[in-house]
């Protein structure tokens, strides 16, 4: 929780991280280096130097190291884990629902664990997500529309199999559905992460709810028109978010222009943990100030509540969190108490 100069303490829910694998030992071939390289790249140039971790723990990081980063210095109250498949690219595939799982159940209440699918893998692979659901009882799924599977190398949500995969989602109530729709990672087809396939998406289930991760970027525009009419598409700042450190004025334009075309109650705030520890996307992201030309142009509030609403609030709506009686649970529990000892020593 991050508490401001006056004392006020603001949840914060991190709507997207990620505890991957990206190791020698786990790499399937070159494109598992290269996967991993990329991701490195973009950590290296949009961190603070003091930021900036060593290459080979950046391919492979613990559990433990997770929960310092994301919980006890990144003042994240709460996280949701948004995994991938790349089984073409990593022997046991990238991300583990097993050890998102093992993690959230050694700290209750303070993860939530998604899934993923593929709807390339057809009949199998709607069993499948019948079996993962039951087992893993999933509430989102994130969608990695470029994963390669075999000869293909992305697919469409517009897709007679992607809107089976969707409806068996509907069906099994699995109501949050987080789609990457931003910048490519080599060797990935920058074509396959294009957005406009949620429109599509959207309008045919509007029981579902879209969130688009890295709000499209670099193709923010289409996000927005797309997201202006369809009301059940949410924007996830993943991505977006470091350019208020590396380009403040370009991520100033990026939230008004989400702030303008949605509404406040759209946003969610996501650091993409591990490629950006969240700790200083949360210090600059309450310390930040439109510049007076953009918001007199677009007019858009951002002001502490919006900020709030952004942080954490959205999320929380998303997966039916309440986010005062979470504070009283979370207020008692072992990690709390081991955070208050370790701020007290600061």
């Amino acid at each position: 929780m991050y508490k401001t100069a006056n004392g006020e303490e603001i949840f914060v829910i991190d709507a997207h991280i990620a505890l991957w694998d990206g190791s020698k030992e786990n790499q399937l071939n070159k494109h598992g280096e290269e996967f991993i390289s990329c991701f490195y790249d973009y950590h290296r140039n949009l961190s603070p130097e003091q930021y900036v971790w060593p290459k080979k723990e950046f391919y492979k990081y613990s559990p433990d190291k997770l929960v310092n980063d994301v919980l006890i210095k990144g003042y994240s109250d709460m996280a949701i884990f948004q995994p991938v498949y790349l089984k073409e690219f990593y022997k046991n595939g990238f991300s583990n629902f097993d050890a998102n799982e093992a993690l959230s159940k050694k700290y209750p209440n303070r993860f939530i664990c998604n899934g993923t699918l593929d709807p390339r893998h057809g009949t199998n692979g709607l069993k499948q997500l019948e079996k993962d659901h039951e087992k893993y009882n999933w509430q989102g799924i994130k969608l990695y529309t470029a994963d390669w599977y075999g000869d293909s190398k992305g697919y469409k949500l517009s897709d007679l199999w992607a809107k089976k995969y969707l409806e068996k989602c509907e069906e099994l109530g699995i109501k949050n559905i987080h789609v990457h729709k931003g910048p490519t990672i080599t060797p990935l087809n920058r074509d396959a992460f294009d957005v406009a396939d949620i429109d599509d998406a959207a309008s045919c289930f509007p029981n579902l709810n879209f969130i688009v991760e890295h709000v499209g970027l670099p193709r923010l525009e289409d996000f927005c028109w797309i997201a202006t009419q369809e009301k059940n598409v949410y924007a996830g700042l993943a991505v977006a978010m470091p350019f208020i450190h590396s380009r403040p004025r370009y991520f100033a334009e990026i939230i008004s222009e989400l702030l303008y075309w949605l509404d406040e109650d759209r946003i969610l705030f996501s650091s993409d943990y591990a490629i950006w520890e969240p700790s200083w996307l949360v210090e600059k992201f309450i310390a930040m100030e439109l510049p007076e030309d953009i918001q007199q142009e677009t007019g858009v509030t951002f002001d502490m509540n919006v900020k709030k609403k952004i942080l954490a609030e959205n999320a929380a709506s998303l997966y039916n969190i309440n986010i005062p009686e979470q504070k009283i649970i979370l207020a008692n529990c072992p990690l709390t108490k081991r955070m208050d000892r370790q701020r007290e020593k600061v």
